[in-house]
């Protein structure tokens, strides 16, 4: 037996209809889950875009880095140089990384 046993049928008109179409491709589920999602109340948002996961790896590593960079200033009272460059480029790349969104 299925999960959902009932079927409901309505009509649109051509407008309201091609909205539901844009707002699902936006939300990158299919209409069905679309619509449960809404009658569940949820709050729709778009997708976010395809890029996102390698933004998130990219700051995730640099998180990595700067964490190894902060470890190494309280083990040893101070901080190289070349260390505080790293760790301002890398502030300047997360933010370019950001806008990007």
């Amino acid at each position: 037996m299925r999960k959902r046993p009932i079927a409901v049928l309505f009509r649109l008109n051509e407008q309201e209809h091609r909205r539901l179409k844009e707002q699902v491709e936006l939300s990158g589920y299919s209409t069905e889950q679309y619509i449960r999602s809404l009658i569940a109340g949820a709050e729709m948002k778009p997708r976010p875009p395809g890029e996102l996961a390698e933004i998130l790896r990219q700051l995730s590593g640099i998180g990595n880095n700067i964490n190894q960079i902060a470890k190494a200033a309280n083990t040893y009272g101070r901080i190289r140089q070349e260390d505080m460059e790293y760790i301002i480029q890398m502030q300047s790349k997360i933010w370019r990384l950001v806008k990007r969104l």
